[in-house]
């Protein structure tokens, strides 16, 4: 046989491998397990669910996520999943203590801070993830609150007082507060009926706005946020847009279709062989302002022209 046609023969025996592997890789179903504070589907899911779909994964062809809260664990471990995502500061620490399996950790606050690893840049052990950024975030929620209220004095700030890495939010914010020379009004919660304890306090001593710190419990009821808010005429903002789309007044935070993005990227390198150990935890790198336009309408606010441009998003 001669040399070149020899050449052409091993070239194309390893093209049919490289188009085998993919065919394979193609066909191959990956269970990816989703670790979320409630058994109900969360806000987070649809723009997890795209994030993996950037990669490759695709929910109901080579994609199965198997949902499960904290305290199933064990269920999910035992489905034989690949890779964990965890949502929140209780499923982070459930795949902290109770698995080795490779985890990817998002919105748990400060992964520092709370003690899921000893360094952002060499995690080492098997979780990494989406880190917290509040306290760079919080003075321009701050500052937004202050320009659409000049006169902001003092700000109620509700959180989930059960919650550490919520907790270091608050604190985050707080200092934020401070430095501004705005005053802070704390209502830490613990569950449902500390809400209407909250709004008690704030009819004592009014504030001048709320920034509501986001977790499982506040977002569950940012519905009691949003009437409380609506009837005192008081400007709110929150951490999420999909917060202001069903009814708050504004939101500056992370854009999660990005943070989910890369999130999809370190499962996909988790899948193909990567160690957590060897994934730095990512800084969020683009924010969306959010503001519901109709929900300032019916507090009687009509903003400027110039205020609502900077919004990545009007609702109207």
């Amino acid at each position: 046989m001669r040399r070149r046609d020899l050449i052409i023969l091993l070239a194309g025996a390893a093209l049919a491998r490289r188009q085998e592997a993919f065919a394979q890789s193609r066909d191959k179903v990956y269970r990816v397990g989703l670790l979320s504070p409630t058994d109900d589907k969360s806000p987070f899911e649809a723009p997890m669910v795209n994030g993996l779909a950037q990669h490759g994964y695709e929910l109901n062809r080579n994609l199965v996520i198997e949902r499960r809260a904290p305290a199933l664990l064990a269920e999910l471990v035992s489905s034989k999943v690949e890779v964990i995502i965890a949502l929140g500061y209780a499923a982070a620490m459930a795949v902290k203590q109770d698995t080795t399996l490779p985890s990817v950790v998002i919105s748990a606050g400060d992964p520092v801070g709370i003690g899921l690893v000893e360094s952002m840049a060499r995690p080492g052990g098997h979780i990494t993830g989406i880190s917290d950024v509040s306290v760079e975030v919080t003075p321009k929620r701050l500052q937004l609150l202050k320009e659409f209220a000049p006169n902001l004095r003092r700000v109620a700030m509700l959180w989930n007082a059960d919650n550490p890495g919520m907790t270091l939010r608050y604190q985050a914010a707080e200092t934020g507060a401070r430095s501004l020379g705005i005053g802070v009004q704390p209502l830490g919660v613990r569950e449902p009926a500390d809400f209407d304890a909250a709004f008690e306090e704030m009819n004592r001593a009014m504030p001048d706005a709320i920034l509501m710190v986001s977790d499982t419990l506040t977002t569950l009821n940012r519905k009691k946020v949003f009437d409380f808010a609506v009837a005192h005429r008081l400007p709110a903002i929150y951490e999420y847009d999909f917060i202001v789309r069903d009814g708050g007044l504004m939101s500056f935070g992370v854009d999660l279709d990005e943070a989910f993005d890369r999130v999809g990227a370190l499962v996909d390198r988790i899948i193909k062989g990567a160690s957590p150990a060897d994934l730095p935890f990512e800084d969020p790198t683009r924010f969306v302002f959010a503001f519901n336009l109709g929900t300032a309408r019916s507090m009687g606010f009509e903003p400027s022209a110039e205020f609502l441009a900077r919004a990545d998003e009007v609702i109207e």
